[in-house]
């Protein structure tokens, strides 16, 4: 078979006395059955183009499943007189939730779980299925939740009694995805967030089980800015935040007066982020003002100027988020580039000390206030994902779960370490690597090079056991916490944004060579994958350094910057402009057209390309990957594969089925491995 080739309809698009003319354009008809065709074409040619690599895809699938434990079980979290918990067979798509009586963690054994929401039952067989906030009302009779069934951000919230087994008629369509749902403290009201016709989150409402007419509370009229909803741990406020990437404000509600007014806590100034906690009377405010990496500072709930330090402000501690206890304080954040976690009780804040250089530490979502117990996840590469109970006063720490690994996993065969590459401008870019110790004795070994580098978020180094096959093959997996991220701290995140947005794309090279200098690999075995805006980071890359990498993975890329930024109609784009810039500005236009994948692809050649996308994606257009891949077609002058699959049923997420997703990434990983020279 013979890839497809798109009609051509050239569109020129004007702007600012530029001309770009675009081919592909009329890709963006979802109801053209003509774009359907062409879509269904390019699904037949992947599915050909995988033929010949089905025994490797399917030893990879059974390799992946087999490190599936028979049933997982994550540790039970204590609410009042239940503990909750969920646990998942190794057959099954999704998991089961569900909680049981007892006292203490030591009285489960002897207590009957009782079900609250089985995904399985409420799947259908084939289709798609996400369920995203699950929250139990206070007195503990009702679940709400969230589910979705077509791949959007727009879910629907349904509320189930616990005694009966029984769904209220409450249901509420058009829900945002996450940060969205909450009860007042009787469990009689239902806070809720909905999303306009580009699925921004912008209105606050307000509903009584029972009724029919739900009460609007707030809507965000400025287009560039999201709101979110959120309890304090104590579970006294609600907080409802209006924020952009570059400033935010903050209301708030006590949970006992759900039918009073909101009461705004700072009106947003230019460039002052903050969000709010309580803690022993006071607002706990976690802020950037005065403090790039972010202070906490506190007030009385009676008196809310002026801010005190709560303790004192450190350069080099990114702190990111704050969950107070009934005696203590825990605070998560950053430091040296690794993640961090810290106590702060009595006055002092103690570090928690880990003995691996390489490692992710988080706080675990836990319901009791008043409790003594602090619950961690912790691993690296190379140490499944661990759960400790911390004591909050002595600080010590105790091994409660470890992630049970099926068949053999001897780490001692195995290494993790941190490279440093330096980029142009002299600075130091971090690299986490694992591999066998015996993948180097050959000399360059096959490498996966991964990325993201966008909105601060970090790519930090976990334990995946279906990474064993892969790295028993000999590859090489590697991360590069390229600027744009967040992983040094926010002006690493920062100097990789807007009009230093090039530093992201040119760190990531710059880490692909240091690699291929220092003998790890070399380009003929150099792959390299990311996904949304770590795609639009394959796409410039491709572009710019494509002879570096014999084959690039791009999932549900962001590849047509200017077009997509451009148009405000398309869902989040006018959330993204303190991200990439605002291209009615001409300056930003001009600086977004020299990167954007899609405007910069050259006759030349390029590595092979595996590419994929959803029909439903909401956050990144199917047709901006589809237009990327059928310009690629024509433009390109080497023999190498562009394969691309569309999930006809699915958006930004993929496949929900855990089994489903698995084969899939067995697939696309067969087409990587064999393409740097892993053939079995």
């Amino acid at each position: 078979m013979q890839p497809p080739l798109a009609p051509r309809h050239p569109q020129p698009q004007r702007k600012h006395g530029d001309v770009r003319t675009d081919d592909y354009y009329w890709l963006n008809q979802k109801d053209n059955d003509e774009v359907l065709r062409y879509l269904e074409a390019e699904n037949a040619y992947y599915d050909e183009v995988m033929q010949p690599l089905n025994q490797l895809s399917e030893n990879l699938y059974e390799e992946f499943i087999a490190r599936i434990p028979d049933e997982e079980q994550a540790i039970p979290v204590r609410f009042g007189s239940y503990f909750y918990s969920r646990r998942q067979a190794k057959d099954w798509q999704y998991p089961v939730y569900f909680r049981q009586k007892a006292n203490h963690r030591a009285d489960l054994a002897h207590s009957t779980p009782e079900v609250l929401l089985d995904l399985n039952v409420l799947a259908k067989p084939g289709e798609y299925l996400s369920v995203t906030e699950r929250r139990i009302s206070p007195n503990q009779q009702y679940l709400a939740y969230l589910e979705n069934r077509d791949g959007t951000d727009r879910y629907t919230l349904r509320v189930r009694d616990l005694a009966s087994g029984e769904w209220l008629s409450d249901e509420v369509p058009n829900v945002f995805i996450s940060d969205s749902i909450e009860w007042d403290a009787s469990g009689q009201y239902l806070f809720y967030i909905s999303v306009d016709e580009s699925q921004r989150p912008y209105q606050l409402w307000r509903h009584k089980l029972g009724d029919k007419e739900d009460i609007l509370i707030y809507e965000e009229a400025d287009m560039t800015c999201v709101i979110s909803l959120s309890q304090s741990r104590d579970g006294q406020y609600l907080f409802l935040q209006s924020s952009s990437k570059t400033t935010s404000e903050t209301r708030y509600l006590h949970t006992h007066q759900p039918t009073e007014n909101w009461t705004l806590f700072q009106a947003k100034r230019p460039n002052i982020e903050y969000t709010l906690e309580h803690w022993q009377g006071d607002f706990l405010v976690l802020t950037n003002e005065n403090a790039t990496n972010f202070r906490l500072q506190k007030c009385p709930t009676t008196n809310r100027q002026p801010l005190e330090d709560v303790f004192p402000y450190d350069e080099t501690r990114y702190l990111t988020n704050v969950y107070p206890f009934a005696d203590a304080l825990v605070l998560e954040g950053r430091d040296n580039g690794l993640t961090q976690v810290w106590i702060y009780a009595q006055g002092e804040l103690h570090r928690l000390e880990w003995s691996e250089t390489v490692y992710t530490v988080r706080v675990l979502e836990q319901y009791e206030f008043q409790t003594h117990e602090l619950l961690l996840q912790y691993e690296s590469f190379l140490t499944p994902k661990t759960t400790y109970a911390v004591h909050l006063q002595q600080l010590t720490k105790e091994a409660l779960l470890v992630q049970e690994i099926p068949g053999k996993f001897d780490p001692t065969l195995y290494t993790q370490q941190r490279e440093y590459a330096y980029s142009e401008d002299g600075t130091k870019i971090p690299i986490s690597l694992v591999y066998r110790k015996d993948a180097l004795h050959k000399g360059p070994a096959p490498l996966l090079l991964n990325g993201y580098g966008s909105y601060g978020i970090c790519f930090d180094p976990v334990f995946q056991a279906q990474n064993l096959p892969l790295l028993d093959r000999g590859l090489i997996i590697a991360i590069a916490h390229v600027r744009g991220g967040g992983e040094m701290g926010r002006s690493w995140y920062e100097s990789g944004k807007l009009q230093q947005k090039m530093n992201t794309f040119t760190d990531f090279i710059d880490c692909a060579k240091h690699l291929i200098k220092k003998g790890y690999t070399s380009p003929e075995i150099l792959a390299a994958r990311g996904g949304s805006a770590g795609g639009l980071l394959m796409g410039a890359v491709a572009n710019m350094a494509g002879e570096l990498f014999a084959v690039i993975e791009a999932d549900v890329p962001f590849v047509d910057v200017v077009t997509t930024m451009l148009d405000p109609t398309i869902p989040l784009t006018t959330l993204e402009y303190d991200e990439w810039g605002n291209p009615e500005n001409e300056t930003d236009y001009q600086y977004m057209k020299s990167y954007s994948p899609y405007d910069n692809v050259k006759a030349k050649d390029y590595p092979h390309l595996l590419v994929t996308t959803g029909l439903n994606d909401p956050r990144v257009g199917y047709w901006e990957p589809a237009k990327w891949v059928a310009k690629l077609r024509v433009m390109k002058t080497d023999e190498h594969m562009i394969a691309m699959r569309i999930h006809m049923g699915a958006g930004h997420f993929g496949s929900s089925g855990r089994l489903e997703m698995w084969k899939e990434r067995a697939t696309q990983m067969a087409f990587l491995l064999d393409k740097i020279g892993i053939h079995a």
